[in-house]
Order: C-alpha cells, then sequence, then structure tokens
C-alpha cells in the first residue's frame, strides 16, 4: 500500500494564504525518520509558530493527531505583506518537497473561489 501525505493550500483572491493543511503519511523511511513527513512537518510548523502573534495576523492551527497539521489565517491590512510573505515561502517549501518525493508528497493550491 503506498502511502503519500495530501496537502492542500489554499489563496485568496490575491493569492494570499488563508489555509493549509496536511494529512497522511509519506512512507519514505521508518517512523520517526522519515524525511518527507519532517520536511512537511517542520515547514507548517514554523509558519504556524511565524504568523502567531504577528501584528494584523490571526491564525489558528494544531496537529490534532499524527499526520495531520493545518493552518488557517485571517488578517487586516497591517498584516497582508507578511502574509503573503509568509505563504509563498510555505508553498515554496511545500512545492519543492512535492517535486523532489512525488510518490510521497502531493500539493494542491487552490483558490478560495474554486
Amino acid at each position: 500500500m503506498e502511502q503519500v501525505i495530501e496537502i492542500e493550500a489554499v489563496l485568496d483572491k490575491d493569492n494570499i494564504l488563508r489555509a493549509c493543511k496536511a494529512a497522511g503519511h509519506a512512507g519514505a523511511g521508518r517512523a520517526g525518520n522519515d524525511i518527507v513527513c519532517a520536511a512537511v512537518s517542520v515547514l507548517m510548523r514554523t509558519a504556524i509558530n511565524t504568523l502567531s502573534g504577528r501584528n494584523g495576523i490571526t491564525v489558528r492551527g494544531g496537529a490534532p493527531a499524527p499526520g495531520q497539521v493545518w493552518l488557517e489565517a485571517d488578517y487586516s491590512a497591517e498584516g497582508r505583506n507578511f502574509l503573503f510573505a509568509a505563504g509563498e515561502f510555505l508553498i515554496n517549501g511545500l512545492s519543492s518537497v512535492a517535486q523532489e518525493f512525488p510518490r510521497n508528497c502531493k500539493l494542491t493550491v487552490r483558490n478560495m473561489n474554486s
């Protein structure tokens, strides 16, 4: 049985990150030693930590169970540019992981209106 991490990022009409969720297990290594799982986890948790407490940005997120992590973000004019940059960084990082390990990680980026 092939395992894969499914990631979905949601952007608003201005291409600003509004949500991202990752679920599944990559199966690219033993539990605790899976480089794909580690990369996705670090990127997602760093995004949550970086956005938390930032002026003009409200972020909710967590890891409710092994193999699951999510975030949702709202912003005011004050946080707009920072959230745009942080979202670009997160999506570029996740895209790199998905490109390097296409059998273990799938990334979908969609617009909120789609």
